[in-house]
């Protein structure tokens, strides 16, 4: 059985009375996108930092390739490849510029070219950074991370601010680099792209890990409920006791004028539309569906993801 390519024991990292990462375990194996997720605050960035070796923790056992990133940072810089949640090049200095930069931190680098051909970047070689768009900019953080041929390839928030178009186009980079026979470790607050890209999640919240499983399994652990999603003005308690009283129903979710309801929706549905039209309420944006990783987040945390 091979080494796990990331172990992780009991780590820990506080900031005065803020404990950021509170003593978590997990390990990640070779060949896998490992993806963390949780809201800003969490501890993703700790945690990842804490792996690269910019970071020191207080407490616990971490090793990447079998290093110690603290005691053999040199030797494990050379196998990763990182881009970082805040991460920007001066605005005049070119794109071919950065990489041939960034080739030289490498004992056996890669050659500029073809990272940039694989990456639709050929024809930026010669554009200073300040001119590219942010979709564009991304992919050259992406190229920056893997010149240096890593083994393992670390992404903070990868695509934070993109399009939906420039977001759909930088996971189909992601699972390149996975087919490539890279390790990919990332973390992000988008509950899709988790769900999307990675073959195994750990949900933490608060540095805490309240979840650690494949994306379909963590949706399994809701059982077999669906949702459904719908707007009315004028909502009462007595109208949400109603829906929540109806048999079938597990759990009612419910912010301003907008609540999503838990259950087989061929059995709730009707009724639920019978307690809004015996309190002459209008719903809109009805919507059904099956439970995704978003529900789970909330299920086990009590809250949305936020921003």
């Amino acid at each position: 059985m091979s080494r796990p390519v990331i172990a992780v024991d009991a780590l820990e990292k506080t900031y005065g009375a803020v404990r950021a990462v509170d003593s978590i375990s997990f390990q990640v194996d070779e060949g896998e996108i490992f993806g963390v997720v949780g809201p800003n605050g969490a501890g993703k960035t700790t945690t990842i930092e804490c792996l690269e070796g910019l970071r020191v923790p207080d407490g616990g056992q971490v090793r990447v390739l079998g290093l110690d990133p603290r005691r053999d940072g040199d030797a494990l810089r050379e196998q990763i490849g990182a881009q970082l949640q805040d991460c920007a090049l001066p605005a005049r200095l070119r794109v071919g510029e950065a990489m041939r930069l960034f080739a030289s931190f490498y004992a056996h680098p890669l050659a500029p070219a073809p990272v940039l051909q694989s990456l639709g970047l050929a024809d930026r070689e010669k554009v200073a950074f300040g001119d590219l768009s942010g979709g564009q900019k991304q992919r050259v953080s992406i190229a920056l991370a893997l010149i240096g041929d890593p083994r393992l390839v670390f992404f903070d928030e990868l695509t934070s601010g993109l399009d939906p178009q420039a977001r759909h186009a930088t996971w189909d980079l992601v699972r390149g680099i996975r087919a490539g026979g890279k390790t990919v470790f990332l973390t992000t607050h988008y509950m899709e792209e988790a769900e999307r890209l990675c073959d195994r999640v750990m949900i933490i919240d608060t540095g805490r890990i309240v979840a650690l499983d494949t994306p379909a399994a963590l949706v399994r652990t809701l059982g077999a409920e669906q949702r459904i999603d719908f707007r009315a003005d004028g909502l009462g308690e007595d109208v949400i006791g109603a829906i929540r009283s109806i048999p079938g129903v597990g759990r009612v979710e419910r912010s301003a004028d907008h609540v999503v309801a838990y259950g087989p929706s061929d059995r709730i549905l009707p009724p639920i539309l019978a307690a809004l039209q015996a309190a002459r309420l209008t719903f809109r944006d009805l919507q059904t569906g099956q439970p995704d990783l978003e529900d789970v987040f909330l299920a086990l945390t009590g809250r949305e993801m936020r921003d």
